[in-house]
């Protein structure tokens, strides 16, 4: 066919090519109202939460300075001025003697954690494992939902619940004498209850998250469901599993409500969990409840122990996204 009997059919198809036409393009921006007045309020919300961060830091640390830079006069006259090392060194919490030491307070927070998490990451993750290797889409379509009722009740509600069950519990196992009627490990028990269904659903979605095809290809090669679960899943998995354990010792951390109630309110500098003892959370609910003057000892400790629990959890954020970065696993 030549070239003669192809031009024809050409400008029949393409009208335009035969006439060499060009059309123009109209290469500006559009105004778009709409998604105009969506961007700014989606900026305005990430405005606002990084605003609220910044200032609950400069409030914190604004007022926490004036516990160290305020002198006190007690009944008699005598001038009293906290230090930085009176602080972080001593061992007695006395706010009215002028003792400000926080490691009564910091021991029994770490304390009532880490019985938390003693109850809360074992048990958390063998729910997640069970949840996604080997229940039924049936079963955990029936048992996620309610495992997670857990997460909705108040925690006051979980404070009484250690006051009037895990403590005569625990009376009742290890005696009157040992266990007082405050305690720590009623309230870390329950607390460990309470932060379950958080390291059980993060955990669980993050088993969930992990490709069928690295399972399928385990079972090709012969092994069993508990192999391929503890060798190949579990460590695809690990870094949405240490955030969720992460996330949850710093929810521990901040708790309040439960140690207000079980955990008692006696700066006591121990190491043992049947006695009572005042956590930070449990101190700053007790004293601001009352009429506090301003610029006073109390008044300033509250902050310095509030900024400190703020420094603690960023901590916990933090080094949860580091591990998510070094350990994560992408798959396409």
């Amino acid at each position: 066919m030549d070239e003669a009997s192809v031009l024809p059919e050409q400008a029949r198809i393409f009208p335009y090519a035969s006439q060499q036409v060009v059309p123009r393009l109209r290469l500006q921006k559009h105004r778009r109202p709409t998604e105009m007045a969506i961007q700014g309020f989606l900026f305005l919300c990430g405005f606002l939460t990084i605003f609220t961060t910044i200032a609950i830091v400069l409030v914190l640390g604004r007022e926490s300075l004036l516990l160290f830079t305020t002198n006190y006069i007690d009944a008699s006259g005598t001038i009293h001025k906290i230090g930085m090392l009176d602080f972080v060194n001593t061992t007695e919490w006395q706010p009215h003697r002028y003792k400000v030491g926080i490691a009564p307070l910091a021991t029994a927070t770490l304390m009532s954690s880490f019985i938390a998490m003693l109850v809360a990451l074992p048990l958390g993750l063998g729910s997640a494992v069970y949840l996604s290797e080997y229940a039924s889409p049936r079963v955990r379509s029936t048992v996620k939902p309610i495992l997670e009722v857990l997460a909705g009740v108040p925690t006051v509600v979980y404070g009484f619940f250690a006051l009037q069950f895990m403590t005569p519990l625990l009376q009742s196992i290890l005696g009157r004498d040992t266990v007082e009627v405050f305690n720590i490990a009623s309230a870390g028990l329950v607390m460990g209850v309470m932060i379950l269904p958080l390291v059980a659903s993060m955990s669980e979605d993050a088993l969930s998250a992990v490709p069928r095809s690295l399972r399928e290809a385990a079972y090709g090669l012969g092994s069993t469901r508990l192999e391929t679960t503890m060798r190949v899943v579990l460590p695809a998995a690990v870094s949405g599993i240490v955030a969720a354990f992460i996330i949850a010792i710093s929810r521990a951390v901040g708790e309040t409500m439960i140690m207000a109630i079980a955990a008692g309110a006696r700066p006591n500098f121990t190491f043992n969990p049947f006695e009572s003892a005042w956590t930070m959370t449990g101190y700053i609910a007790s004293i601001s409840g009352g009429d506090l003057a301003y610029d006073t000892l109390d008044y300033n400790s509250i902050f310095v122990v509030g900024l400190l629990l703020f420094l603690m959890t960023l901590f916990l954020n933090l080094l949860s996204r580091s591990v998510i970065a070094r350990f994560r696993e992408v798959y396409e």
